[in-house]
């Protein structure tokens, strides 16, 4: 693919015209995305430089990432980078990219959290697949008592999670673990995070190419009824879970009634849930009374 010379606003064009020709399901807002991102730009910047006509090393970048989103890759993937909870993160192809829904599980936990530490001065806390960190970074920017182990199978992802803690200055506080599952956790924690595979194996040809072709299938692969991980932490979390402890899930939009019925099995109370910003089930926070 190739472009003349032409100004910001010109490129911005252009990449809408090759996203709609394309297929890409919103070509405005990924061309505004991802100039910007490439440029380094701000909202602010990209109207007041419209005119500005890229170097070649910037148009080289442009017409490359281009054809990358034109061949399905996610812009995010290929600015290396997105937001999640007011942070910006790196992704790589270990890690899933941070999506605005589990930033729900983000808000249902942090009252929890800062309810423990008022109680007892500090909160452990186990965020299991943390991939970017995005939920183990977000808990400890706004909770300064509180320590996270961050466990995953991927070497990549925990080497991404940690470059992440190190680049918002809580890394003295996150811990990377690599386990499956709890294989290799120790301990008790307050608090049990997880933002699990939950896609049942059989529709995951059916996802957007964006999904199935990039995201790593580990952290998507939820076994044949999508529920595979919701047994396994279930099973187990109740070792590493301290008295009057809490477990918080993102689940599929269909999986409420399902995880419910794992979890209060294995001896777990539903306290609360919540829904996506689409109105679907998203968010499950569970608790283990102590005993009497």
């Amino acid at each position: 693919m190739t472009f003349e010379a032409r100004s910001v606003a010109e490129w911005v064009k252009a990449a809408r015209q090759a996203f709609a020709a394309a297929g890409i399901d919103d070509p405005p807002t990924d061309a505004r995305v991802l100039v910007a991102g490439v440029l380094g730009l701000s909202p602010t910047d990209m109207i007041l430089q419209g005119d500005r006509v890229p170097d070649g090393t910037q148009a080289e970048r442009l017409a490359a990432s281009i054809e990358r989103r034109c061949n399905r890759e996610p812009v995010h993937r290929i600015l290396g980078r997105r937001e999640f909870y007011g942070m910006d993160l790196a992704v790589s192809a270990g890690t899933l990219e941070p999506r605005p829904d589990t930033e729900i599980l983000v808000d249902r936990a942090l009252p929890i959290i800062e309810d423990i530490v008022k109680a007892r001065g500090a909160a452990r806390v186990l965020d299991i697949g943390t991939g970017t960190g995005a939920i183990a970074l977000a808990i400890l920017k706004h909770c300064p008592e509180v320590l996270v182990v961050g466990s995953d199978i991927s070497p990549d992802a925990l080497a991404t999670a940690q470059s992440n803690a190190n680049m918002h200055d809580v890394a003295d506080r996150f811990t990377p673990l690599e386990s499956h599952w709890f294989d290799a956790v120790t301990g008790t924690f307050d608090v049990i995070l997880s933002n699990p595979p939950y896609i049942r194996t059989g529709v995951i040809e059916e996802l957007s190419p964006e999904v199935r072709l990039f995201d790593p299938m580990a952290a998507l692969d939820g076994g044949a009824d999508g529920l595979d991980a919701y047994r396994a932490i279930a099973g187990k979390a109740g070792d590493h879970l301290a008295e009057d402890g809490w477990i918080g899930l993102e689940i599929g939009f269909d999986q409420r009634v399902d995880v419910t019925n794992i979890f209060t099995g294995a001896g777990f109370t539903l306290v609360d849930k919540a829904s996506d910003y689409g109105g679907q089930d998203r968010v499950l926070m569970f608790r283990r009374a102590a005993e009497r």
